[in-house]
This record gives C-alpha cells, structure tokens and sequence, in this order.
C-alpha cells in the first residue's frame, strides 16, 4: 500500500511526525536511566576526586605548620645559644635559608624591630598552574621565642615553601582520579549490564505492542525482573484474550459467508455466487485463456421428492453434491454451486477436458444413485470456454447442450460450443517450447508494459493504480494479458524474473508521475528461495519510490504458502512496501495464522461484492469481514465493482476503496 496515496499518505506521514514530535518532547525511559547513572557516575567521581584532594590538602596544610613551627623552635634554640651575638644568629639563619626550603625567615627584636629577613618568590610547581590556582595550600609561619638566659632577644618566624606540598597533592590527585576513573568504567559496565536486563523486556513488551497495532498477536517471554514479569504476563494475558476474540470473529465471519454464500442443505455455492465466480473465471485479469463448464440437472426432482419423500430426496441430494465435491478436491481452481433445487454448476480452471469430466461425474453417479430408489436419473450438459465470452452465451450454450442431453434420456451427456473459435494463441498450437522460448525473448527485449486500472476512496482519491502486467510475445501482435503466458510462464518456471521485471516497470512508473502502483506476484515465485531478497535489495536501492508500491499475492498462496508469504511481508517491511492479498473471501476465515501474516491490505474478490446492495445477508457477511480486517489493522479493498450501487454499500460498510468497471469510469482522468 503506497504511503504516498492521497489520503493513506498523509495519514502515514503525520503518524510519522507525531512520533518524532514525541521523541523529541518526550526522552525515553532508557535514556532516562542511562543519564540518571551517568549523571550519579560524574558526581561521584568528582565529589570523590575533591574528597580526596581536599583531604590530601588539608593534611599537607598541616604537616607544613607543623614542619614550620618545629624549625622555628630548633632554629629559635640554635639563635639562643649565641648569647646574643648578631654575627652569629645572623650567619646561622642565612646558612637555614640557604637549604631552599623556606619561602622566608625573619627576626623580630624584642622591642618589634626587624633584625633579620630573608625571603624569596615561590618555587614553580609541577603541577599545572591551574591545578595551582584551584587547590591553593597556606603555609602557614612557625614563630618561636629567643633568649639569653632569662633575658628575651625576640622571635624568628620561619614559613617553608609550598612548591613540594602542590608537588605531591597533584601526584596524589592524579593516582586517586586513576583509581576512581577504573571503578567509574567497572560501574559503568555493571550498569550497562543491569540496564540491558531491563531494556530486552522491554523492548520485546513495546515490539509485542507494535505487533498488536499491525494485527499480529504474538507473546513473549517473562523476564525475572518481577515488576516487568508482571508486565509482560499482562500483556501475555491480553494478547491471549485479542486471539480468542479474533478466533471467534472469524468463526463468525465463516458462518455469515456459508449463510450469505452457500446453499444451506448442500453447503455449495448458492446460484448468485456461483454466477459470481462464473464471471470473474471469464473476465477476470489472470484467468486461464481456455476452461470448461459442466451443468448437472437431477431428472424429474419432483416426482423423486413425491415418491422417497422430503427427508430421503435431501439425503439423495447430498450424495450427489459429494460425488461433485469429490472431483473438485482432486482439481484444484474448480468452483461448484447449486443453482436451484435440481441443477448443479462444475466451473472447470482448464480447457479441453469439459466432455471428459462430464462422463466421469455421470459414470459416478449412475453406480451411486440407484441405491436410493429406482428412476433415479441425471442429465449432463458440457461446454468449454473461452476467456472474455459473455456468461449468458456461456449459460445458454451449456442449456442448450442440457437438453440435448435431457430428450437423450437418463445419464445422457452432451457438448455444446459458445460459438467462439479456437484462440489464436492456443498453447497446443505452436507449441510449449517455443512460447518459452517467446516469453524469454520477450523479456530479454523488454516488450513489457504495465496497464493501470484506478483504486479510489469514497471522496474519490486515488489510492493506488492497479498494475496488470501485460506481455508481446509476438513482435508483430499486440500485448497479451497472463490468461495467455501465466500457464506457459508456471510451466517454464520463469514467474519470478516475470514478477521482478513488472516491480521494475512499477517503479519507473511511480518515478515518472508519482503515482503510487501495485502489481501481482505469483505463488510460485514465492517459492523461489531467493525472490524475497532479491526484491528486497531492488527496493532498497530505489527507498523514496518504494514506498509508493504495492505488491500482492493470491489468496490461495497465504493458505498454502503461508511461511512464504509471511517472510516475504518481513522481508520487505523495512522497504515502505505495502504487501497484502488479492482474490480474497472464499478461503479468507481458513488463514489459521492470518493475524502472523505481516499484511497491510486484503482485496476482496469479485465474486464476494458483486450484487451486494440489496442482498442483507452478504451486506451483513462483508460487514463482519471489514470489522475483522480492520481489526487487525488492515485495509479493505473491493475487486471488480462495476455498480455504483454497490460500491456506496461498499463504502457505508467500511470498505476503504474499491476498484473494477465502475472505478475505472468514475475516474478515466487517472488513467491518463
């Protein structure tokens, strides 16, 4: 699904800018923790390292008056015993000063007169002036008392130099911020620790949560943190709950589909449905260029239901709807409905086998029948098809051939013909190598094209363009649509380069008009190991135009290939991709693990939403499927709606946007 739809777009671009806006507005609770530790990390080494440095300071502050008033005692007791001599006490406090570890020394006389001073500047430090001027240390002067006996000559003060005290509080500094810079990574990486064990449950309760906006319910482990345990139980517990009520819609929405679509005593498709499917087998877009229908009439059901009565004709009935049911299981693609109370429809996926598959169903039926009464008899009409013939010539040809076979008599088969000639592209015509060799040619010349039928809203807008891929196989013909090279493309296994060729012609679209567009991918590349990745590094390389594609794949392929489909839509999230379902409804409510699927969209068939307005009970089937697809945040979208009546239904319902004859009508200036 495009992101840069007209109304998805802007939808998604603001969702996008909210989240930003909130990043921004709003720090994470990781990010909280992570600068709460950081923040008590910083203090505490720094209050550490200032801890120890005021410490170590205020101890080397007091060694240093200590260290000056023991000097000025000695020094006052050396100057004592000169009795007095000023030579002396002056030669002796000069040869004091002289060590060089004083800053000064002075002498007072008893009457306050200075006798004696010597003094220097401070010595430079090796420690950095800055760590100088930030830890200053005083030193503070010794003062003792000097005599001649009981005779007082004065006082010496003595105040020793600082230099070798910054000296060893920066040597001392530097060890401790070493020791504490080592205990700060060690902490550091205890917290990380500590905080990776708390962000995984985390994270995995916010991707359980992501998951549930995108429709996945999936359930994760419990951490041991109890408080995140109960968390995640929780959200377990609530994922649980999600599944259940999902489970029982979908029981639900099956039950309304048989109501809406099946006859109630047979379980087949009802007439309206199966015409439906009728329909979109001849019209449709990738349908096969050759199939066959077979109409199956119980003779005189009347006169049947008067003789064995209400209860055994229903029983008769049935068996005659499992002998049908019976080849359809061996035959994938064959669609099967009642059409009134006697006759039965046999849509055939392929041509030629029409009459074949009539005398079959009437050999089976011819042995099975008579054990509930005699005169228990069938009539069969047959008719092969051709691709783009009208269904009421094909309802006619095949009536016609029915009672050819009626005034036959009992378990009479006929063959009709719709008036159509042979393709002109029959495959048995040329043969199955050199169409293969004609679909590589085409696509080593690139005679490809891509046609575009308009996806809209209901205000109008254009949500996609739906991107048929058509093929010239023949340089001098014009382009075929699949119903003509799928089959022989399926066969040569040549789908994947097909299906990666029309993503390229997609993109050159997008990046000439910026349209957003979606096309087809076939269930057998899917089954091509390394389709997803290649896709994936195709759209990576082109990221602004790959948000405006989409891709689908049948119905059929998420019921069989579910782990396929399923890594394709993981694969290629990251890319802006929208990936979703084509054809969907019939086997829609059997996706066991749909909600897994990693879709963005389902496109309902045709053959669901044709003739839906006035018809309540698949108003209210669809209905049910809209709620349960939106639940699981996807959209809707509706194929081949070619009634403006039925698109508004459509549309009041939920329906998100519909495509088909009618779309293309309302908005040819798309296509333009």
């Amino acid at each position: 699904m495009s992101r840069r739809g007209p109304k998805g777009s802007n939808e998604k671009h603001n969702h996008n800018d909210n989240n930003k806006n909130q990043k921004e507005e709003h720090m994470s609770l990781i990010r909280q923790i992570w600068l709460l530790l950081v923040g008590a990390l910083l203090l505490a080494f720094f209050g550490s390292v200032g801890v120890v440095i005021t410490s170590a300071r205020d101890t080397l502050q007091t060694q240093l008056r200590i260290k000056n008033n023991d000097n000025a005692a000695s020094l006052a007791l050396a100057l004592s015993q000169q009795k007095g001599d000023q030579q002396l006490m002056e030669l002796l406090m000069s040869a004091q000063f002289d060590t060089g570890f004083y800053r000064h020394i002075k002498l007072t006389t008893a009457d306050g007169r200075t006798a004696f001073l010597r003094e220097q500047n401070l010595l430079p430090s090796q420690a950095p002036n800055w760590f100088v001027a930030l830890v200053p240390i005083d030193s503070t002067p010794g003062v003792a008392q000097v005599s001649d006996g009981w005779r007082a000559l004065g006082s010496v003060q003595v105040v020793s130099q600082t230099a070798f005290a910054h000296d060893d509080l920066w040597v001392g500094s530097m060890r401790s911020a070493f020791a504490l810079a080592v205990v700060a990574v060690l902490a550091a990486l205890i917290a990380r620790a500590v905080v990776e064990r708390i962000r995984r449950p985390l994270d995995a309760a916010v991707a359980q949560a992501h998951s549930l906006v995108h429709g996945e319910f999936i359930t994760v482990e419990q951490p041991r943190v109890p408080e995140l345990a109960r968390l995640t139980e929780a959200m377990n517990t609530m994922v649980g709950r999600l599944k259940i009520i999902f489970d029982a819609q979908a029981e639900q929405v099956e039950a309304l589909r048989r109501e809406a679509h099946s006859d109630p005593l047979t379980g087949l498709s009802n007439r309206k449905h199966f015409m439906a499917q009728l329909s979109t087998s001849l019209h449709g877009e990738d349908v096969a260029a050759q199939s066959g229908l077979v109409l199956l009439r119980v003779l005189d059901l009347a006169g049947i239901n008067r003789n064995l009565g209400h209860a055994n004709t229903d029983r008769m009935i049935t068996a005659v709807a499992q002998a049908l049911q019976e080849y359809t299981q061996r035959v994938k693609g064959c669609h099967l409905g009642r059409l009134n109370g006697s006759d039965f429809a046999l849509c055939l996926p392929v041509g030629g086998v029409a009459l074949e598959t009539a005398q079959a169903v009437t050999e089976a039926l011819a042995v099975a029948l008579p054990a509930f009464g005699s005169g228990i008899a069938v009539a069969v009409g047959a008719v092969e098809m051709h691709s783009g013939t009208a269904v009421g010539q094909v309802m006619g040809a095949v009536d016609a051939a029915l009672a050819r076979a009626e005034s036959r008599g009992d378990f009479a088969v006929e063959l009709g013909s719709t008036g159509d000639g042979e393709s002109a592209a029959d495959t048995t015509t040329l043969g199955e190598n050199t169409w293969r060799r004609r679909i590589n040619e085409a696509l080593a010349h690139g005679r490809m094209k891509l046609v575009n039928f308009p996806v809209i809203t209901s205000s109008g807008e254009l949500l996609h363009l739906e991107c048929p891929l058509r093929i010239q196989l023949d340089p001098q013909a014009g382009y075929d649509s699949a119903a003509l090279w799928l089959p022989l493309a399926l066969r040569g296994r040549l789908t994947a380069l097909i299906d990666e060729r029309a993503v390229e012609l997609a993109l050159e679209g997008i990046e000439a008009d910026g349209k957003p567009r979606c096309v087809n991918v076939s269930s057998a590349s899917l089954q091509d190991s390394a389709f997803a990745s290649r896709l994936r590094a195709r759209l990576l390389d082109a990221p602004q135009h790959a948000r405006s594609l989409w891709l689908e794949v049948p119905e059929i392929a998420a019921v069989e290939q579910f782990a396929q489909v399923q890594e394709l839509a993981h694969q290629l999230r990251p890319t802006g991709v929208r990936v979703g379902l084509e054809h969907a409804g019939e086997r829609l409510a059997r996706i066991d693990r749909l909600f897994e699927a990693g879709l963005d969209y389902v496109k309902l068939d045709a053959s669901a939403v044709q003739g839906v307005a006035g018809d309540e009970g698949r108003i209210t089937y669809l209905k049910s499927v809209v709620a349960m697809l939106h639940g699981l945040s996807m959209k809707v979208i509706a194929e081949g709606v070619a009634d403006g009546d039925d698109a508004q239904v459509l549309w009041n319902i939920g329906t998100d946007a519909v495509t088909g004859p009618w779309a293309s009508g309302v908005r040819r200036d798309l296509l333009a």
